[in-house]
């Protein structure tokens, strides 16, 4: 009696990534984009108050894990208690920490504060340093406060500051992808002229802020909507249009 012949398995189909395809980015795309959001929001600025370096360098440091609003109106009496970092550099903590309390991590902050001060006077004569590298041996600065205090504050541009809304909106529209800031940081570099990487910053906080909400964002009021090819906008454009 002739075996029955088993079956042969079907052979399997070839994974295929199923996700949509995402628009390649150019240099040439990318000032597309800035230009839009240039003409869209004139008024995009940095939202720290500050008379001088060392009072951004203060607000910077506030900033983290907190609104600008919030550090808005900490600053004026803190500025008035600490008017230099000579003054700063013999704060009593507890005091310090007092007045920056509502600013969250308050204890951190204010010895952050303290340290930064004193490293500012012992190795720079009381004077925020002009470069990145001098910037980043500083207490509690790291590179997006170091980017957004020469830029801001000496005009040097050095980098792009990379902050949560510069994360979300450079991801969404493609111009960088990652959640890791440097990372970031050197794909927007790559990407933009030096002359606009303080500029860049400017625009996509405001943008992320008006319009490219983490939760709620305005797609259908974006200006950017025909370019941007994150893969939700659609649904979001029906509940904002």
């Amino acid at each position: 009696m002739a075996k029955k012949k088993t079956p042969r398995a079907k052979p399997k189909a070839p994974k295929t990534d199923r996700r949509p395809a995402r628009t390649a980015m150019t240099p040439e795309r990318a000032a597309k984009i800035l230009d839009i959001l240039e003409s869209a929001h004139p008024e995009a600025e940095c939202a720290l108050r500050h008379e001088n370096a060392f009072q951004l360098v203060v607000a910077t440091i506030l900033s983290a894990q907190c609104t600008d609003q919030r550090v808005n109106l900490v600053t004026p009496a803190l500025f008035a208690r600490y008017p230099t970092p000579a003054v700063l550099a013999e704060a009593q903590l507890t005091e310090l920490e007092e007045l920056v309390r509502s600013t969250g991590f308050f204890r951190s902050k204010a010895k952050s504060l303290n340290g930064c001060a004193r490293a500012l006077v012992a190795d720079h004569g009381g004077q925020v340093p002009k470069t990145i590298a001098a910037m980043i041996r500083l207490p509690g600065v790291g590179r997006k406060t170091a980017n957004v205090v020469l830029g801001h504050a000496y005009g040097i541009a050095e980098g792009v500051a990379v902050d949560t809304h510069v994360l979300r909106v450079t991801n969404r529209l493609a111009l960088a992808a990652g959640d890791d800031p440097i990372e970031v940081e050197k794909q927007l570099m790559a990407l933009v002229p030096r002359r606009r990487w303080t500029r860049t910053t400017d625009l996509l906080i405001f943008h992320g802020r008006k319009i490219c909400d983490a939760r709620r964002p305005a797609c259908g009021r974006c200006p950017l909507f025909s370019l941007c090819p994150w893969d939700s906008k659609q649904a979001f454009a029906m509940q904002t249009r």
